[in-house]
């Protein structure tokens, strides 16, 4: 059932979304050569406390960290870990908080070393990454009320197949609210019309996944993260978006 969210629950979502987008960019200022993804969930930890929040994913289903960080093939549910970044790896940051009852969730993609010079071979990276948040940037624009799930992601996949790429079809957005998974379901792919009808007050997580190249995943054995089965590079942008009658709001800027 799907749960719709009051004013007041929205403006309360809002709060931990702002908290959350000034985390994520800490974040991703603190991305670089050389650092552990341990280290960035150590910051992650330290900033969400830091603002009176809760880290949304540590102890969720098991999951051991503040912070999702995905590399390379990886493409969401990268279990922080000794694991140091090399220049021109493809970083995705995925993390939510819980504010006053209600989640909210974010991801950006990061190239790492990106102010550094990298060469020819990371021209495709920067091209899924620029293609990936423009799709979340098309899809938010559709999650206006008498528009349907459908139309979000139907507007995802013909920008990501225009420019040469795939959506993962087996990994969706979603609800969110008091449950930090709720109904419907946001896929990134679809028919335009097709789907929940979007109304006033729901809040969703649209959250395009794009690959190189095929969409088909893989769960490593650590039971946490999804790669692309052909090795392909993936791209990841997230925001918790609420359906107004002004229009698309973004909780997480």
């Amino acid at each position: 059932m799907i749960q719709i969210k009051t004013q007041q629950e929205i403006q309360t979502m809002h709060e931990g979304g702002r908290i959350l987008a000034q985390i994520i960019k800490e974040l991703a200022k603190a991305v670089k050569p050389g650092v552990a993804t341990k280290d960035l969930d150590k910051l992650a930890r330290e900033l969400v406390f830091k603002f009176g929040a809760e880290p949304a994913f540590l102890n969720y289903n098991g999951y051991p960290a503040a912070l999702c960080t995905s590399i390379n093939d990886e493409i969401v549910h990268g279990v922080p870990s000794s694991r140091k970044l090399e220049k021109g790896d493809l970083l995705k940051l995925d993390m939510g908080v819980l504010w006053k009852g209600f989640y909210t969730d974010s991801a950006v993609t990061v190239l790492v070393g990106s102010g550094l010079s990298l060469g020819k071979n990371n021209l495709l990276k920067k091209k899924l990454i620029r293609v990936t948040k423009e799709a979340l940037d098309f899809g938010i624009r559709q999650a206006k009320i008498g528009n349907t799930i459908g139309d979000i992601g139907s507007i995802i996949q013909k920008h990501v197949e225009k420019n040469g790429f795939n959506v993962v079809r087996d990994l969706v957005g979603h609800g969110i609210g008091r449950g930090l998974h709720e109904e419907p379901q946001v896929l990134n792919y679809g028919k335009a019309g097709e789907g929940e009808k979007l109304v006033e007050g729901m809040v969703i997580a649209v959250e395009p996944m794009v690959v190189t190249g095929g969409w088909k995943i893989k769960e490593v054995p650590d039971g946490f993260v999804f790669q692309t089965k052909d090795g392909g590079l993936a791209a990841h942008f997230e925001h918790t978006v609420a359906v107004t009658e002004k229009g698309p709001l973004v909780l997480t800027k």
